[in-house]
């Protein structure tokens, strides 16, 4: 039995799942589902003081909707 959409099926819909929230755990559509990427990020300590270096590639992530919503009402600086 395949995997099925969570959201869609608390809606009542039989909905495929294309994905798995990294938060939650839950089954997503592709409706349902948002991606983001992740900045990499280091401290390097050069012996004479601590460098931040981000690096070019990011880690993407798969949120369902709930849990992008929930990370979404934090106050970014």
């Amino acid at each position: 039995m395949p995997l099925k959409c969570y959201i869609c099926a608390k809606e009542g819909v039989d909905t495929p799942a294309v994905a798995i929230c990294i938060v939650c755990g839950m089954g997503v559509c592709m409706e349902h589902s948002k991606r983001e990427e992740l900045p990499v990020e280091d401290v390097v300590d050069w012996g004479l003081g601590k460098e931040k270096v981000t690096y070019p590639k990011t880690l993407p992530r798969i949120l369902c909707t709930w849990c992008f919503a929930a990370f979404a009402q934090r106050k970014k600086p």
